[in-house]
């Protein structure tokens, strides 16, 4: 389990959000993988010993992150949309300052 890890967190809380949109078909498959890959990658990404890997995966994260903001804008999501900007924010500190070693 990932304690203390605020941006995992505001990730879970977007994707519970974001399930209940409705997406026609294929972007509701696309967007399923985009917006899961996003807590995969950040909870991935934490595990990792060294600064070079974490921010490696916190970037394929932000690179899920603006797939998803990209469905969001294509079927008018705006308030998702906006939310997503928040969680941005996070991942890109995350990448300016993965931690550790």
């Amino acid at each position: 389990m990932i304690k203390n890890f605020r941006t995992y967190d505001l990730a879970k809380e977007f994707y519970k959000e974001c399930k209940q949109l409705i997406f026609k078909q294929p972007l509701k498959d696309q967007f399923e993988r985009a917006i899961l890959s996003i807590l995969l990658n950040l909870a991935e990404g934490s595990g990792k010993r060294t600064s070079k890997d974490r921010r490696n995966f916190y970037t394929i994260a932000m690179g899920s992150l603006r797939e998803t903001q990209t469905l969001l804008d294509i079927e008018n999501h705006t308030y998702e949309l906006n939310k997503s900007e928040i969680l941005g924010a996070h991942i890109y500190r995350l990448i300016q300052n993965p931690g550790g070693s």
